[in-house]
């Protein structure tokens, strides 16, 4: 399924993350039977749609890290680790430090991304990627 706003194809979120992160407004309206799919185009103001609504970054109670370049937007929701704490690491050469500390936390089973995180999914993938790009400018 294709965001109606973008065209850009969606991923599959639980409901769960719909119902812990919409406003109250946003989650009146909610038709719970939809099946919601994240828009990953970060030029696009919708965050969720189905085939019938659309939720845009207005309508959550956190940044969504796909939609919000800013330093202070988390990477890590359930952590705390935001792009800013990335870029710190980075430089400090603590970025695996960072890393290994998340997964640890995952394994262990504390990881909460299915309400924590937009995207409805664990976010150390997002945490690896934005790393291993900091990594290379500070090598260039």
């Amino acid at each position: 399924m294709a965001c109606l706003a973008s065209g850009t194809r969606g991923k599959g979120v639980p409901l769960i993350t719909l119902k812990a992160l919409l406003t109250p407004s946003a989650l009146a309206r909610l038709t719970p039977e939809e099946t919601f799919r994240l828009c990953p185009d970060p030029t696009c103001d919708v965050v969720y749609f189905s085939p019938s609504q659309t939720y845009g970054t207005e309508d959550l109670k956190v940044p969504v890290f796909q939609k919000n370049q800013a330093s202070e937007v988390p990477v890590c929701y359930c952590f705390d680790h935001t792009r800013s704490d990335l870029e710190r690491a980075a430089v400090t050469g603590t970025g695996q430090a960072l890393e290994a500390s998340i997964r640890a936390h995952v394994q262990a089973g504390r990881c909460g991304c299915e309400v924590n995180n937009p995207q409805g999914s664990c976010c150390l993938g997002n945490v690896v990627t934005v790393l291993r790009r900091l990594a290379r400018q500070e090598q260039a």
